[in-house]
């Protein structure tokens, strides 16, 4: 046997114990841990939908959601988690007010009794940190008080207290009111015809925005709204998309659409 055979039959060697390293370390984070994370937890009395390997329990959420959105509220009526979350109220009902998801391959405890919710929020001894925003969710939500943490948080906490601080938000009454008025009189125009009133509220929140924060009207910033809203909607739309690991492109569980999601 000659030095090349040798040599290519040392590389195949390293190649495939590189390729069983890789497939064991794989296996191991994404379907050893998750299930060790189950099972320790059903010991404590958690339990949950069981983890699905990589989707974790995003494919089950999609169809809840699915089914929610296609069915039309049987009345008007002030309980809507059933339709706007309906996953969570599912899997409460199915397995307490504690449970264990899976956002992907992510474990997620959910509580939902007052007094361990209390015990969060409070979060005194800092044992709690807020999950980091990444990709897409960042980009919407930006370095604001729902992402920071410490004295950054703290900073922007200051300013928002300012900002809505009683006094402040008397001294915005004004455009309100003209914000409010302005959208009645263009409906005195539109006597016995249908109303889409989830649009008209967004334009006047649009409108109200655009005239106590920025001075000025919704006209004006129209391009900047509509961008975050599609960006809303692309944010809605991959928030429960499975990612295959080491790839960025994402895989579509859903095919509903842009109102639907909104």
């Amino acid at each position: 046997m000659n030095s090349t055979a040798k040599l290519l039959i040392l590389l195949t060697s390293f190649l495939c114990l590189f390729l069983l390293i890789t497939l064991f370390k794989f296996l191991h984070k994404y379907w050893w841990i998750p299930l060790r994370i189950q099972y320790a937890l059903s010991l404590q009395g958690i339990k949950g939908p069981p983890y699905e390997f990589i989707h974790g329990n995003n494919k089950a959420s999609v169809q809840f959601r699915k089914e929610a959105l296609n069915k039309p509220m049987a009345a008007l009526t002030h309980d809507i988690f059933p339709r706007v979350l309906p996953q969570f109220y599912s899997w409460t009902n199915i397995y307490g007010k504690n449970y264990l998801t899976w956002e992907g391959t992510q474990a997620q405890l959910v509580i939902s009794e007052p007094e361990l919710v209390k015990k969060v929020l409070k979060n005194i001894e800092g044992s709690f940190p807020k999950k980091k925003a990444e990709g897409f969710i960042y980009k919407l939500l930006g370095d604001g008080l729902l992402t920071t943490e410490g004295e950054k948080w703290a900073r922007q906490r200051k300013l928002a207290n300012h900002a809505f601080h009683g006094e402040s938000l008397k001294s915005m009454n004004p455009a309100i009111i003209a914000a409010v008025e302005t959208m009645l009189e263009k409906w005195k125009g539109q006597e016995g015809k249908e109303i889409e009133v989830f649009e008209q509220f967004r334009l006047l929140t649009s409108e109200v925005i655009s005239r106590t924060a920025f001075g000025s009207c919704y006209l004006e910033g129209e391009k900047i709204f509509q961008m975050l809203t599609k960006l809303s909607i692309l944010a809605t739309r991959n928030l429960y998309k499975s990612r295959i690991p080491g790839i960025r492109k994402e895989i579509p569980r859903s095919h509903l659409s842009a109102k639907s999601e909104i």
